[in-house]
């Protein structure tokens, strides 16, 4: 008999213990909300912004903010974006390095149930895309191209760069610049010395760029259509070595403090100031109302290549040398001190 006892009781701890196991080999669920968030790098100083307002919203409301940084590698995002899945995340906010690719990735979140928003960058060739949530991009460009063509003469040699041709978003700004330069160009006002991507968005690849072709143009060059600030500041890098700063119109976009210290300074005739502060916060917002199945306040559509994603646009603005304070500083997205080193 009380070997009997003994076996009841060894075999009442096995099964409790391997219960106990089982029950926590896997996290329960509390019922908080779990958002992941792919971003494609933090080498530029908007991304690393976006990810601040994003870390520091989710928080404040109390949501679990998983994020992955791809570094610019298609790979390496995909690999990441893969993983988010298996962590169970209740919705997907991927702003892709790569447009066409990261489609395979909105089809597999698709069959598992998990809604997709595609952040700042448009994800091309799916139908499954849920949300385009972005700036008027091609809004950006015709900023960029008015500026342009009101700054830059008639009879003037130009460099025309465009971001990274992995980057949906690179097409649109240009689409939009050259709505303004694309006359100048058929009469015969101005004449492109260069018209390139620039691999990555690198400064060094625009730098690269911009070098050859002040040597083909022999340093005749009077304007540069540079789709954002880094790409603008590999651009006056090269200016520089030739001493052409300051001489030479050059556009920017994302209003980082190099730029906005360029304008200042006299290098860089203009930014585009795409609030990521408010974009960063839309994104929870969004992701929120998806996961809880409510309707979010639509106000556009972007064809992805395959339908009109239902889309949300913010609004983009200019900034030069005559309102850089207003828009920047009194807005309290750069400080004085920093943008005017006083």
């Amino acid at each position: 008999m009380k070997r009997i006892i003994v076996l009841l009781c060894l075999f009442a701890f096995l099964f409790g213990g391997a219960s106990a196991l089982f029950a926590t080999g896997e996290p329960e669920d509390d019922g908080e909300l779990v958002i992941g968030l792919s971003l494609p790098t933090q080498r530029e100083e908007r991304w690393v912004r976006d990810r601040e307002t994003m870390e520091a919203y989710a928080e404040e409301l109390g949501v679990d903010l998983r994020i992955q940084v791809a570094d610019a590698n298609t790979a390496e995002q995909t690999a990441q974006v893969e993983n988010l899945f298996a962590q169970g995340i209740d919705v997907l906010i991927l702003a892709p390095h790569d447009a066409a690719a990261a489609a395979s990735l909105v089809d597999q979140a698709e069959d598992e149930g998990i809604p997709v928003i595609s952040y700042d960058r448009l994800i091309t060739n799916t139908p499954n895309l849920d949300v385009y949530l972005s700036f008027d991009n091609v809004g950006v460009g015709r900023i960029q191209g008015e500026f342009f063509v009101n700054n830059v003469p008639d009879g003037s040699n130009i460099i025309i760069l465009a971001g990274a041709p992995t980057d949906n978003n690179a097409f649109l700004f240009k689409e939009g610049a050259m709505e303004f330069i694309q006359p100048k160009i058929d009469s015969g006002a101005y004449t492109v010395v260069a018209d390139q991507f620039v691999d990555n968005w690198l400064p060094e690849n625009a730098l690269a760029i911009v070098e050859n072709a002040l040597t083909t143009a022999g340093n005749d060059v009077q304007g540069i259509l540079a789709p954002n600030d880094g790409t603008a500041g590999g651009a006056i890098v090269a200016l520089e070595a030739q001493g052409l700063a300051g001489d030479v119109v050059i556009t920017g976009q994302d209003a980082s403090l190099a730029g906005a210290r360029r304008i200042v300074e006299g290098t860089q005739g203009m930014t585009v100031f795409k609030d990521t502060r408010e974009l960063g916060r839309a994104a929870i917002d969004a992701a929120i109302a998806l996961a809880s199945g409510e309707d979010l306040d639509f106000n556009g559509a972007v064809d992805n290549q395959v339908f009109d994603v239902p889309s949300i646009l913010l609004t983009p603005f200019s900034v030069e040398s005559d309102n850089i304070e207003e828009v920047l500083v009194d807005s309290g997205y750069l400080s004085r001190s920093e943008v005017f080193g006083n």
